[in-house]
């Protein structure tokens, strides 16, 4: 079922693209803008949360309405406008094994003289770009006006508390580790990734569809417990996957002293030493790899990778329990189960 929605999707991309050109005269308007943004949108991935959009539609929906598709890319696109500027904020040079957008236009200004900007710079503009793309798409959608007006909602909040997100989390990084809570980093957890990369696709296909607010309560608890699992999961990849799997050291996230569940576990567990380790890290001296090695055995010995298994597992049966209780069709409940465990390796 994923496999099918998914390849409707990228089909649905490159029409969309075509309609953009077509309506807003892009390539004439920019060939550099259009070949990028076409490039980048383009790439492969694993399009979670059109689908999740389309699921939220059809499980309460006899069949796909017009444009359904279509307005599932909202929340595509939407992703694809904070990854570039996440990425000028990281100062990334890479996306999906790929150049990242500020990378492929500072090398299009490598040999310009005298100009005053930056790929970052014009970067920004076509994030701004991407996200009225996002708004276009989603207008495509069958729906009546009422259930249109509650889902642009939704899309415009999560882009609200995404941005918040990115906000809370570059503040939470200025924190000392001692005085950082588990609510902190939840808070970003929830904000930046739990919101709208599973409760808010899920939550705009059942309003569509004309579910209750009842239903629509149901699914963004159980697209925030999901998601707040989804990250968890996605911190102990990035911590202790091989480099190869991941595509990147796994003592990026330490080295970047990333405020984890992980981190906050083994520091509030650790011992002084273990505790003046992980401090040093936080702040902001030069560490070897020696020490970051270090600090991921503190977070095993600590008992934090532990710790943080088993919230997932709680997270999931949470999610789970509330899944049970939805009246969404049996077919996308079960695929949704599926999908759970698939991501969770639970």
């Amino acid at each position: 079922m994923f496999l099918k929605i998914r390849n409707r999707i990228n089909w649905e991309l490159k029409s969309f693209l075509s309609s953009i050109d077509k309506n807003y005269s892009l390539n004439s308007l920019s060939p550099l803008l259009f070949k990028n943004i076409k490039e980048f949108i383009s790439r492969d991935g694993k399009r979670v949360r059109p689908i999740l959009f389309c699921i939220g539609y059809l499980g309460f929906a006899k069949k796909p309405t017009q444009g359904l598709y279509r307005s599932a890319l909202s929340i595509e696109l939407l992703h694809d406008f904070m990854l570039v500027h996440d990425d000028i904020i990281d100062k990334s040079e890479k996306r999906r094994g790929k150049p990242s957008m500020h990378a492929l236009l500072n090398k299009h200004l490598k040999n310009k003289k005298n100009i005053k900007f930056s790929g970052q710079d014009l970067s920004i503009v076509v994030g701004d770009i991407m996200y009225a793309m996002a708004l276009d798409a989603f207008l495509a959608i069958k729906a009546k006006p009422a259930y249109k007006e509650l889902a642009l909602k939704k899309l415009l909040a999560a882009a609200f508390y995404t941005g918040s997100g990115e906000f809370i989390e570059l503040l939470l990084g200025a924190k000392p580790i001692e005085k950082t809570t588990r609510n902190d980093i939840y808070k970003v957890y929830d904000y930046k990734t739990a919101n709208y990369t599973f409760a808010s696709p899920l939550t705009m296909g059942a309003i569509l569809a004309g579910a209750n607010n009842n239903e629509v309560e149901k699914l963004l608890k159980y697209g925030m417990s999901l998601g707040r699992a989804f990250q968890i999961k996605d911190d102990i990849i990035g911590t202790f996957e091989e480099t190869v799997k991941i595509g990147k050291s796994n003592l990026t996230d330490i080295a970047e002293a990333k405020k984890t569940i992980l981190i906050w576990y083994a520091y509030k567990h650790s011992h002084k030493s273990g505790k003046l380790a992980i401090k040093k890290v936080f702040s902001g001296k030069v560490t070897g790899k020696k020490e970051l090695l270090k600090i991921r055995r503190l977070i095993s010995e600590s008992g934090g990778l532990e710790y943080a298994k088993n919230e997932i597992t709680n997270l999931f049966k949470e999610s789970g329990n509330i899944l049970k209780s939805s009246k969404i069709n049996d077919q996308y409940k079960i695929a949704l189960t599926e999908f759970s465990r698939k991501i969770l390796k639970v």
